[in-house]
């Protein structure tokens, strides 16, 4: 029977009215969706619609309160992991879940290795994991150890994984963002060659464009409750947003030129530790916001680090305001008046066990301190309120746990405990990774009135529509050196992945 003629007629899985309410938040309430034999179904929504609490209802991490759910017509209970998988639901968790220490085969078979007679039979377990391999196009032995593979080789270990228990649903959470384009581009053909095998895919993306790419249908998700869903002739990114949102979002990238003004920060001859045969040098003028971009391993966040003093600079200058200054420290930058929002925001930029109170003052409580270093409570929670309004930060209060806000909402509280610093020139690595569309609106806004202040924004994006829609100028990085600068006039994909690729522009940077 062909995929065609599957698609009227009984779903290989269909939800049913599905609720879950946690303590306080009913995280689904009444949601439905079907899925159809080797099909590619996008489940999107802003943090917090409820899309991680339904998938780990399919997989069964959670059980739900209400609801029914069917396998081709039939009504099953899946109330563990284990009858997930034996349905053939696997889910391919954001965070990877393989041990480094063991090769591709013993992380492939971990747990269901083929025995014979009682004993581990070895030969067997290579040979099968090469066929998933092969399924997958990862052309690795699987004697490899899992260490040293990337993470989009990692991740594509974790799809045969799922394969090799004959997995008839695969759900993908977020799965390219940790990816580099060649990797995301692998995954979309493994995507395509698995829906061609047959298999259905549930894809949850904040990158509306790889759904728009992928996609033959999108069920949306607002508030715990189905907002709509759309054939393949009705995607588009205004209908995602719209649906997603509540509203139309009629300028999503609220670019507004301003003039320019002195320059704040100049950058002279800087080698990075981790590129030190390359010079880099550019400047950055008040009321800007320049972007950087690249492909992965092209020394962005390298070059964050070394301008907040992560890293020393191997050789070159830092200059702000006209005054060199030796940064030898995150301490002595903060001192010049940089500051850094970092690219993972969980491991390096907030303490994920405190409140946003104690979180949103962790910068400025130095500043703030009375005598004998003791802390103002009373400032801490005067600045930690004007924060929580000034960037419509939703927590109960500011007492809450960080780890608990979504994670627009966690980014938020970093942005807002360096704001409370005044600086004059904002750092953001990947300011909008790992947000839902709502929040990314809100920081394009919030990037944009800083600037209209007079703040100097440099920011890394490995999203190209993001560089394009809110820069003034992009500046272009490959293999640890700047290949390029272009202004706004002449800034373009096609341009960009040029000098992203190591071909240079009429205006290198020097």
């Amino acid at each position: 029977m062909s995929n065609s003629n599957l698609t009227h007629s009984t779903p290989l899985l269909e939800v049913q009215n599905i609720t879950k309410q946690f303590p306080g938040v009913k995280a689904l309430n009444r949601v439905s969706l079907t899925l159809n034999k080797g099909e590619v179904l996008a489940v999107i929504g802003e943090n917090g619609a409820g899309k991680s609490t339904l998938m780990k209802i399919l997989a069964g991490v959670q059980t739900p309160d209400s609801g029914t759910l069917l396998i081709n017509g039939n009504k099953v209970p899946i109330l563990n992991v284990e009858e997930a998988l034996n349905h053939g639901i696997a889910l391919i968790h954001q965070e990877l879940n393989l041990s480094e220490n063991l090769d591709i085969a013993a992380n492939i078979y971990l747990g269901r290795e083929p025995t014979t007679c009682g004993i581990i039979n070895q030969k067997q377990t290579y040979i099968e994991s090469e066929k998933h391999l092969k399924q997958v196009g990862l052309k690795l032995s699987p004697h490899t150890l899992v260490g040293n593979l990337t993470v989009g080789q990692q991740q594509m270990v974790e799809i045969a994984k799922a394969l090799s228990i004959k997995a008839r649903i695969l759900i993908m959470d977020e799965p390219t963002s940790s990816l580099s384009l060649h990797e995301s581009e692998a995954l979309f053909s493994v995507i395509r060659e698995l829906k061609a095998q047959g298999v259905s895919i549930i894809y949850i993306s904040h990158r509306l464009g790889e759904v728009n790419e992928l996609a033959d249908r999108v069920v949306v998700l607002r508030d715990g409750e189905n907002a709509g869903d759309l054939d393949r002739d009705s995607i588009s990114h205004d209908q995602m947003v719209q649906m997603m949102v509540g509203r139309a979002v009629s300028q999503f990238f609220p670019h507004t030129s301003h003039e320019p003004g002195e320059v704040v920060l100049e950058v002279k001859h800087l080698r990075t530790p981790a590129n030190p045969k390359h010079q880099i040098s550019f400047a950055l003028k008040r009321n800007e916001i320049v972007g950087i971009s690249g492909l992965v391993g092209a020394g962005r966040t390298e070059l964050m680090q070394v301008l907040f003093g992560i890293d020393a600079l191997r050789s070159g200058s830092i200059s702000v305001n006209g005054q060199q200054i030796h940064i030898q420290s995150s301490k002595d930058a903060i001192k010049a008046g940089l500051a850094l929002v970092p690219e993972d925001r969980k491991l390096q930029g907030l303490i994920l066990e405190m409140a946003v109170r104690e979180n949103m003052s962790l910068a400025s409580v130095s500043r703030d301190q009375g005598p004998l270093g003791i802390i103002n409570f009373l400032k801490e929670r005067n600045l930690t309120a004007e924060m929580i309004s000034a960037l419509n930060i939703k927590t109960p209060n500011d007492r809450q746990i960080v780890q608990f806000l979504s994670g627009g909402n966690q980014q938020k509280v970093v942005l807002g405990k360096w704001l409370a610093m005044h600086p004059a020139v904002l750092l953001l690595d990947e300011p909008t990774r790992g947000v839902d569309v709502g929040a990314k609106e809100e920081i394009y806004h919030l990037m944009v009135e800083l600037a209209s202040k007079g703040m100097a924004i440099l920011f890394v994006s490995s999203d190209l529509e993001e560089i394009l829609g809110i820069s003034d100028r992009v500046l272009v990085m490959h293999e640890g050196q700047l290949t390029g600068e272009l202004s706004r006039e002449d800034m373009s994909e096609e341009a960009i992945m040029q000098l992203a690729t190591g071909q240079t522009h009429k205006t290198v940077v020097t």
